[in-house]
């Protein structure tokens, strides 16, 4: 118990070093002023742009890279990473590089977790998920697709819930790359929709003119049944 205490006070330590570090790094290249300024804003959608264009290949990468540091080891979640990649890559590019990279980073985080937090997990989740535990030996794949697709548990906590049932490395990755799908499309959607106002215009837009925009409405819209819908799944499948 005493070493299992240590390692945790040492995994916090570590998160909260790279966290500082970052920020720091972060915040000595760039003023609170100039990330709220909308000709800062604009002027960075024109640079990555043309970065775009002259390298997607290694853009590609280098976005795929941060977004599996940004879920592992920096434990973020995926909504920011799928507005930032939207923003950058557009619906299609930005889809498939956010999905792999949050894929990707929450399966490292699943086999971190499996190795150094099993019995820290079980000791504080177990009682309440026990009854998920069936479910997954009926059909690992189908229910862990499913456990993806409607959410519902914080993303750190549900990328290390699954230890409790030793599900298999390779139905986890692709049960995630498959069932967060649909809300990082619509979330990456938004971001694109983002990018293309800021390109049509000069001076900051009103709120109206951003939130009636169809690249906006449309996906918001969309995002807001979806949520909807799985607030209606989670009632069943995470029924006693």
């Amino acid at each position: 118990m005493e070493k299992s205490n240590k390692f945790k006070l040492f995994i916090g330590l570590v998160y909260l070093i790279l966290i500082s570090l970052f920020l720091i790094f972060f915040f000595s290249k760039f003023s609170i002023q100039e990330l709220t300024s909308y000709d800062f804003i604009r002027e960075n959608r024109l640079y990555f742009s043309e970065l775009k264009k002259s390298n997607l290949i290694l853009i590609f990468f280098i976005f795929l890279g941060l977004t599996i540091l940004w879920v592992f080891p920096l434990l973020g979640f995926g909504s920011p990473v799928a507005l930032i990649g939207g923003f950058i890559f557009g619906k299609w590019i930005g889809t498939i590089v956010v999905v792999l990279g949050l894929s990707i980073g929450a399966t490292f985080l699943y086999i971190f977790g499996n190795y150094f937090l099993k019995e820290f997990i079980k000791e504080k989740l177990l009682n309440k998920y026990h009854k998920l535990e069936t479910k997954f030996k009926k059909s690992e794949f189908i229910y862990l697709l499913i456990y993806r697709f409607i959410g519902g548990i914080p993303w750190q906590i549900s990328c290390l819930l699954p230890t409790l049932f030793n599900v298999r490395v390779r139905n986890f990755f692709f049960a995630t790359l498959i069932g967060i799908v649909p809300q990082i499309f619509l979330a990456v959607s938004i971001g694109s929709g983002f990018e293309k106002i800021i390109d049509q215009n000069s001076e900051v837009p009103s709120i109206t003119e951003i939130i009636f925009s169809p690249d906006i409405y449309i996906p918001l819209v969309a995002f807001f049944s979806l949520i909807l819908v799985t607030i209606f799944l989670r009632k069943i499948f995470y029924k006693n």
